[in-house]
């Protein structure tokens, strides 16, 4: 699936594009499916739905309404749509990442995040694996464009190497606030690059990456739907925000029945009271 230089950058880098990994066709019966969901969100004037831990599975940005909705995340979206598992269980994100990580892969978690037109949604800096540790680090966060990725439109933007630096912590003044400090903040905003490429295309990143993005500014949808995968050695080391009961699956390979540790430090993660971290990070 990928090239030797786009598995080189994504060492060196922490993070690489590969344009156009799937076609318009693949990916219509999950945009007809996201479409359903929005059209069910202007039911609501919350987040609703359920995920198995009892939050919701559909989460809304504030001044949602029937109007102008402004759905913003579907957690564990594999569990309520094939076209959506049938994305996990192979072609290309799933051949992509065995490239990475090799033949032996788990599923870990899975969410579809949305900037609808107008909507106000960010992401502050943080990095993944800070969320969801696991006994190694040869984790990797998959995004698949849904709509073409262009500047404007709030995409990923990542700090290159960033995944061979230290862990940095999400809690301050003892509140997990899901974001990195402001003075470290401030140093990514001038490393960052961004992550862009045409629908279909996939961004492949560490999970140690610092990664950030900004609100969409075009009258255009910014959809991503975004899976973590490890290799079947890495073992999760805290519940995980986004629960589905396709987690820990063998979603390629085998199961090596084993467990392969390293060394690191960092404070346990928190999960989340409400439907997701857009909560933690806006009221960080």
């Amino acid at each position: 699936m990928l090239s030797q230089a786009q598995i080189s950058e994504f060492w060196e880098s922490g993070v690489v594009v590969v344009e156009s990994a799937y076609s318009a066709h693949e990916l219509e019966p999950l945009l007809q499916q996201h479409r359903r969901w929005i059209e069910e969100s202007r039911h609501h004037d919350g987040p609703f739905g359920e995920m198995s831990d009892g939050r919701p599975r559909f989460d809304v940005e504030p001044g949602h309404c029937r109007e102008k909705p402004a759905l913003r995340r579907v957690a564990s979206p594999e569990e309520i749509s094939s076209a959506y598992l049938d994305i996990l269980q192979g072609g290309p994100m799933l051949m992509a990442v065995v490239d990475l990580l090799g033949e032996n892969l788990r599923f870990h978690h899975a969410k579809l995040n949305s900037k609808l037109p107008g909507s106000g949604t960010t992401v502050k800096w943080h990095q993944d694996f800070t969320f969801d540790p696991h006994s190694n680090d040869d984790c990797v966060t998959a995004m698949l464009f849904l709509d073409d990725i262009i500047p404007d439109i709030g995409p990923a933007r990542v700090v290159p190497g960033s995944h061979r630096g230290p862990l940095y912590s999400l809690w301050h003044e003892e509140v997990f606030t899901g974001a990195v400090a402001d003075e470290i903040a401030a140093q990514c905003e001038q490393k960052a690059v961004e992550c862009l490429g045409p629908v279909g295309s996939l961004c492949l990143m560490h999970t140690r990456a610092l990664h950030a993005s900004s609100e969409n500014l075009t009258r255009r949808p910014r959809t991503l739907y975004i899976a973590t995968l490890t290799a079947a050695d890495a073992i999760p080391l805290a519940p995980c925000a986004v629960p589905s009961k396709y987690a820990g699956s063998v979603v390629h390979g085998r199961n090596p029945g084993r467990i392969r540790s390293i060394a690191f430090d960092m404070e346990n993660p928190e999960i989340p009271s409400g439907a997701s971290f857009f909560d933690q990070q806006a009221n960080g």
